[in-house]
């Protein structure tokens, strides 16, 4: 196990480095100017151009701007946003919060509701709940997550007013201690449903299909015809099987939780990673798209290798070394 983990860190900087150079080409190569959005749509001084270039690094060659910015990033300088005149660094920790809080809830919730509801329709193939949760997840999955956020929003925050619409906090109640605290929980209410609800699906029919499979192999029959109790044979034998795809789901969910609730957080305007990410493409901010992008590649490579451990923990069969 640990020479297999010291090759998969390897490969996960090996995997890092890769994503840095790719999109450090393809943002050089899309189009739009951030030193234009500085000096206004209706300004065109070559001086105020070439001086802005000369600030932000943008008139030397684009290797030498590749090394610089790898040089930097290795000794965890992010550089400085053009648009924001910030710390890249500081700019995603103040916004890496509320996203991970945000997206780890829904992510939780939406693994035990969804591998739960799939579980349960398995055991009850063709029942009446079957068909029942089935349909209701094939009409969550056809959903657009920014629709059903503006639907919930209209029902439960305009029309009966139970809950607050937008932000992440009363700015102004100025809240504290416990009762900040739940006020924040309250503002999660709609955006972390409506999530939850559209990630159920996947975790559901991942969870239902697993368990028919595993339930259907030889060994399970043969244990059955040994007089085995079926709950000790889907204790010990189907769920620890069949729970590996959904473990699989939830590493992939978490890897790409920076960039995965991008239309949420703009539709509930909730102050994270999301928000940062499309400003940043909108405005052509290349330090702060390179330093969101480097992040996204290392928590998609962390991420991966713990999903790869817990793997063996729950699969014995698996030996990596």
């Amino acid at each position: 196990m640990t020479k297999y983990v010291i090759r998969r860190i390897f490969s996960g900087l090996l995997t890092a480095l890769i994503v840095f150079t790719l999109n450090f080409i393809i943002i050089k190569a899309a189009p739009g100017d951030p030193i234009k959005t500085l000096m206004g749509k209706d300004t065109n001084d070559p001086v105020l151009r070439a001086a802005l270039e000369e600030k932000w690094g943008l008139n030397e060659p684009e290797y030498v701007q590749y090394f610089n910015y790898l040089t930097n990033a290795l000794r965890g300088d992010l550089g400085t946003s053009i648009i924001y005149n910030q710390s890249v660094a500081s700019m995603i920790g103040s916004r890496w919060g509320p996203t991970v809080l945000l997206g780890l809830v829904a992510a939780i919730l939406a693994l035990l509701i969804g591998t739960f509801l799939g579980i349960f329709a398995a055991q009850h193939e063709g029942g009446i709940m079957d068909g029942l949760f089935s349909m209701v997840s094939y009409a969550l999955d056809a959903m657009p997550p920014f629709w059903l956020g503006l639907m919930l929003m209209i029902v439960f925050a305009s029309r009966l007013g139970w809950l607050p619409t937008n932000g992440m906090t009363d700015v102004r109640a100025g809240y504290t201690g416990f009762a900040y605290v739940l006020d924040v929980a309250r503002h999660m209410v709609l955006p972390c449903l409506t999530l939850t609800l559209v990630s159920i699906p996947g975790y559901f029919r991942i969870a239902k299909s697993s368990v028919l499979q595993v339930s259907n192999e030889d060994f399970i029959t043969t244990l059955r015809a040994t007089g085995m109790s079926e709950r000790k044979i889907f204790d010990k034998y189907i769920f620890r099987n069949a729970i590996l795809p959904t473990i699989t789901l939830f590493g992939i969910t978490m890897a790409f939780l920076i960039t995965g609730i991008t239309l949420i957080e703009i539709v509930f305007s909730w102050p994270g990673m999301g928000r940062l990410t499309m400003t940043a493409i909108n405005q052509r901010d290349y330090p702060a798209l390179m330093g969101i992008y480097l992040v996204v590649a290392i928590c998609v490579s962390v991420v991966m290798i713990i999903v790869d451990i817990v793997y063996a923990l729950f699969d014995p069969r698996i030996r990596y070394d």
